[in-house]
């Protein structure tokens, strides 16, 4: 996967059959997809791949369980259909995560689990082993820093785990390797239409360089998420708003609040909504909130009300209450969620994505959900061939194993495998340059060829680019992240040819970035 070589097909003055507005999972699965069915792509992203809400999740590939509280059968079972697909086209990025619900109530352990039975039936035969009910004695075992106070027992199950900015990068490598053109910081600025005012293509502006750009396309997806109706009132400035943004913040934690590989999901907090706290490189990840904005932004922050909210519930069910100095990270990420009646809660919108055209031929897709993002390229590539008068080929999708997949197998007990089967190539650079086997911070494990490798086979641009997305170092330990800053740059000013000056501006812009994700920030 090669900045210049994309930018290259860009320049010649190609007409792609799809143009894709949008770097993140849903964008980056309709590229997948359309390339895959031989169609000529190009995908374009204003900032880094998964920059945005694609990188924030709360790490699970599942059906949603508080869906099905909501009666949102359909996009339970669908999205548990897409989960069973996903573990065995990504074996190395997907994995089992077994989930223990506390119940302080009698009737609490029969109501939870007769509601996972339903979705475990939902789920048809897949790959994961059914739920039980646990006594009290059974739960401590696998929770031993859960509060024990009027504790009844509870309910085991299991669910998808994966890591989101990792995939998001694998489906930019897949696209490429089946001939997509994808660049990162690449910024639409405008469009072109025809005489008869259909939508001709983009234009767009190299962030690095500054040089205009204008790609010519038969059919253009608005796949931004939050931002998408910026995107259409480029092509229609009446165009009313679709997405209603919704953040969702969640805390890192180290590893002792959480120990063992069991996750614990709060079954209902104060607003309606579960918490999830889950076993994750090595430290728990625990969300999120359901909070209303008005704005989209690249690096939303979490608000004080929020991280109160989540150390509060946490605390509830461990026995060790959770303080801002223990938070590790703070992180923030925009639900692109499709806009509702007037006065409806962000937590009630559906998940469920929606495909939009407008009179010129602007083909948008918003909402969803990771684990739906195969079905939702599906969908809108099916439309844009429609659409763009391509021939109608078959979505090859349900099954193409995602790059990195090669030769390993679905095996559900192990660990996420950041990159699969490209391992070997980065061994191979150690072997060429031993000086690489070199660890930048032991606290975040990453060696100097993994830097390497992202810049020159992943697209990274930026300080941020590694220690964000290439690398999970920010979400994992943000300040252990800002001390790793200045080794990172030095090894991209060498492979990216930066000069000092820009080298320092980039460590700066970094620390700006990650300041704001230390929990200390947030102690009042």
């Amino acid at each position: 996967m090669n900045r210049e070589t994309a930018l290259d097909r860009i320049r010649s003055g190609e007409t792609f059959d799809i143009l894709i507005c949008g770097g993140g999972a849903t964008g980056l699965g309709a590229a997948v997809d359309a390339a895959a069915r031989g169609h000529s792509v190009c995908l374009i992203e204003q900032a880094d791949f998964a920059n945005g809400t694609s990188s924030r999740s709360t790490k699970l590939i599942h059906g949603g369980v508080r869906y099905l509280r909501q009666g949102q059968i359909s996009l339970v079972t669908g999205a548990l259909r897409e989960r069973e697909r996903l573990i065995h086209n990504a074996p190395h990025l997907v994995c089992s995560v077994p989930f223990v619900i506390p119940a302080y109530r009698w009737w609490q352990r029969a109501y939870y689990g007769t509601g996972l039975k339903v979705y475990e039936k939902l789920g048809g035969h897949d790959s994961f082993d059914p739920s039980k009910i646990l006594s009290r004695r059974e739960l401590i075992e696998l929770l031993p820093t859960v509060e024990r106070e009027s504790l009844r027992g509870g309910v085991l199950y299991h669910d998808g785990q994966f890591d989101d900015a990792r995939l998001a990068i694998v489906l930019a490598q897949t696209a490429s390797d089946h001939g997509a053109a994808v660049v990162n910081r690449v910024r639409c600025v405008g469009v072109t239409k025809t005489e008869r005012g259909r939508l001709a293509g983009l234009l767009a502006r190299d962030e690095e360089s500054g040089a205009e750009l204008e790609i010519g396309a038969r059919t253009v997806i608005n796949a931004t998420g939050p931002f998408t109706d910026g995107i259409r009132r480029r092509d229609d400035p009446r165009a009313p708003l679709l997405v209603r943004p919704s953040q969702g913040v969640h805390v890192v934690l180290p590893r002792e609040f959480l120990p063992g590989d069991h996750a614990m999901l709060i079954p209902r907090t104060d607003d309606g909504r579960v918490i999830f706290a889950v076993p994750w490189h090595g430290r728990v990840v625990a969300g999120t909130t359901d909070t209303p904005v008005e704005e989209a932004s690249l690096e939303p922050r979490a608000l004080p009300e929020e991280f109160d909210f989540l150390l509060g519930h946490l605390g509830r069910y461990l026995s060790c209450d959770p303080r801002p100095a223990d938070v590790l990270s703070v992180f923030a990420g925009l639900r692109p969620l499709v806009k509702g009646e007037t006065g409806t809660s962000t937590a009630s919108l559906s998940r469920d994505h929606l495909i939009t055209v407008s009179d010129s031929g602007l083909i948008t897709i918003a909402g969803g959900k990771w684990t739906t993002y195969r079905k939702m390229g599906e969908d809108v590539v099916d439309r844009a061939e429609e659409l763009g008068g391509l021939t109608r080929r078959a979505c090859p999708t349900a099954d193409l194993p995602l790059h990195g997949s090669e030769e390993i197998s679905c095996n559900l007990t192990t660990e996420i495998d950041a990159y699969g089967s490209d391992s070997r190539r980065i061994e191979a650079l150690i072997a060429a340059e031993p000086e690489l086997a070199d660890y930048i911070d032991r606290r975040l494990d990453l060696q100097k060829a993994e830097v390497v490798w992202f810049a020159r086979d992943e697209m990274a641009r930026t300080v941020d680019d590694v220690l964000s997305r290439r690398c999970r170092a920010l979400i994992l330990d943000a300040a252990a992240a800002i001390d790793a800053a200045p080794a990172v740059a030095a090894i991209l000013a060498r492979e990216l040819g930066w000069s000092e000056e820009r080298e320092q501006a980039e460590i700066e812009a970094f620390n700006g970035i990650a300041r704001g994700y230390l929990g200390s920030s947030y102690a009042r």
